[in-house]
């Protein structure tokens, strides 16, 4: 085969072409939905020293709005927040959730932790899950190296 390899296309650094902004701003990260589960839409958060989860895309998703009622529940390591006229937390005007003190400490998340948010809006719910959790998951189903252990 003699064929002539095809050039890469990279485009140009010329003038015109760069945009004005910050350094790495650019089009947000479009909503992770699994195939086969449409229905939850993944993303990451860290909670801050005062117990703030923010991320848009998962809150966007479930239309909570400022002065939405949360109640929150907590197991080890997973947090679960579901609207409710009843709740005790309200939703800021701004897109994250803030888990209370003790509500961290029963499910052992502290600041600076990173969570994997899963919001299902067909059940309007915002689970919170450490990475701890979110390891032991991956282990528990993570093939079986040649010795037969798991990584």
């Amino acid at each position: 085969m003699t064929a002539r390899p095809v050039a890469p296309v990279i485009p140009g650094a010329g003038r015109g072409h760069r945009r004005e902004g910050k350094a790495g701003a650019g089009r947000p990260m479009p909503l992770a939905s699994p195939p086969g589960r449409p229905d939850v839409v993944y993303g990451f958060g860290r909670i801050d020293a005062s117990g703030r989860v923010a991320d848009r895309a998962t809150i966007a998703a479930l239309g909570w709005r400022g002065g939405d009622r949360l109640t929150l529940t907590a197991e080890a390591g997973v947090m679960i927040a579901r609207r409710d006229p009843g709740g005790m937390v309200t939703v800021p005007s701004r897109p994250y959730v803030v888990i209370p003190a003790a509500l961290r400490r029963r499910c052992g998340l502290r600041t600076g932790d990173h969570v994997l948010l899963a919001a299902s809006p067909g059940q309007d719910i915002l689970a919170a899950y450490s990475f701890a959790v979110v390891d032991q998951v991956l282990r528990a189903h993570a093939p079986a190296c040649g010795d037969g252990r798991r990584p």
